[in-house]
């Protein structure tokens, strides 16, 4: 497994940081077998009050994705780990129950894509898209008592979504 070990607001990561990450990536690798090649992108970042990691695991059929806030950085690798190994777990037993399959491994093996009828929209909607400010955007997720509300930005022209965050700030995802 390779694995990417990022700082940010001003950390770096040390050697020790780095290697604690890899040895306890260890088992995310051991779902998948020795002839998968992972990668893993890991960001730990350092606040005033505690340290949040993020590790990515992108594979052929699923992305992995866990987020951890503590006080302790360690404690931080150590629990987001347990929430990538859960959501394996999880997903393992998924596909034993649907494809009767071995588990993660089975599914890597095969060349197909994920079983579609697992998740289905159950609406679609059509929104007409407003030129507008972020700000305006804002106003208008807020009068809809929304979480999300998709827009066309005023200034690019492109199509843009605004929602909120779990920590109650909002946040932009720009189209290219």
């Amino acid at each position: 497994m390779k694995v990417e070990v990022v700082g940010k607001n001003g950390f770096t990561p040390s050697q020790a940081n780095r290697e604690y990450v890899e040895t306890k990536l260890q088992k995310i690798e051991d779902f998948f077998g020795a002839d998968v090649e992972l990668n893993a992108h890991v960001t730990c970042k350092v606040y005033s009050e505690f340290h949040k990691v993020e590790v990515t695991i992108p594979t052929k059929n699923l992305i992995m994705r866990a987020e951890v806030q503590e006080q302790d950085l360690y404690a931080a690798i150590d629990k987001v780990v347990d929430k990538l190994l859960a959501q394996l777990r999880k997903h393992k037993t998924k596909i034993k129950s649907k494809l009767g399959n071995e588990g993660i491994q089975a599914l890597n093996q095969l060349n197909m894509e994920p079983d579609e009828e697992v998740k289905k929209p159950v609406k679609d909607k059509e929104v007409a898209l407003e030129p507008m400010t972020q700000e305006e955007a804002i106003e208008q997720m807020e009068l809809l008592g929304h979480d999300f509300y998709v827009y066309l930005d005023k200034n690019t022209h492109k199509t843009n979504v605004l929602y909120v965050r779990n920590d109650g700030q909002y946040a932009v995802i720009k189209t290219k």
